[in-house]
């Protein structure tokens, strides 16, 4: 069950965290080979592409270093606080549901390796604007690169560097992970979608002092329009 991966609670929250004050963009505005993922119908409208603008800038310098043919999409930026709140309580009811056994300790324990606690001292990291969740797709399609085969889209397949994956599927995960690292975006290894800059996370994974992105206040969310 567990999912930390080298990054368990209690490892972020010694992370210290001063927050740069750098704002919200859209990164869709600094590439134009850069999508967002509400366009397509098994995304809802809910999700924002706004990230830092550290962030947008090196999904732009990724984009542009991807070969013709092939572009970013991203499925989730910024997740305002409520929203992570609502995913945390689901999972945690879930458990509660399959698991009546278990009591409290266990059941916050569990949940909390499969969803950032939205109160915990260590923020979660979308709620930073530092992370983002995104794919490659065919440029002329916007299709998806296929980053799975032969797993299900499920939790089976979501560890980065997973075995057994066919030569066209790890083919696609190489360059996803070589054109995001070199430009200074760090993955959260039990999710191949997950990348972030500033966050605690990042801090933690590329022994940075400290993380630069706090929590955003609710004051600097952009319209949740998607």
């Amino acid at each position: 069950m567990a999912r930390s991966f080298g990054e368990p609670l209690t490892r972020l929250r010694e992370v210290p965290i001063e927050d740069n004050g750098e704002p919200l963009v859209d990164p869709r505005s600094l590439s134009d080979r850069i999508h967002f993922a509400s366009q397509h119908p098994r995304f809802d409208m809910k999700r924002l592409c706004f990230v830092r603008q550290t962030v947008g800038q090196m999904l732009a310098r990724a984009a542009t270093a991807l070969p013709d043919g092939i572009d970013i999409e991203i499925i989730e930026g910024l997740r305002p606080i409520f929203k992570q709140r609502m995913m945390y309580e689901k999972i945690r009811e879930e458990f509660r549901s399959k698991r009546p056994d278990w009591n409290v300790a266990t059941l916050n324990r569990v949940t909390n390796t499969m969803s950032a606690p939205p109160d915990d001292k260590c923020p979660p990291p979308h709620t930073t604007g530092g992370a983002v969740d995104l794919t490659l797709v065919d440029a002329g399609t916007l299709e998806w690169l296929d980053m799975i085969s032969p797993y299900e889209p499920d939790e089976s397949c979501a560890p980065t560097n997973l075995r057994g994956l066919t030569q066209i599927a790890s083919k696609n995960r190489a360059l996803l992970i070589h054109s995001l690292e070199a430009v200074g975006l760090s993955n959260y290894a039990g999710e191949w979608w997950h990348w972030s800059y500033g966050d605690s996370g990042w801090a933690l994974r590329t022994g940075t002092p400290k993380a630069v992105y706090d929590r955003l206040p609710e004051s600097a969310y952009p319209p949740l329009t998607g």
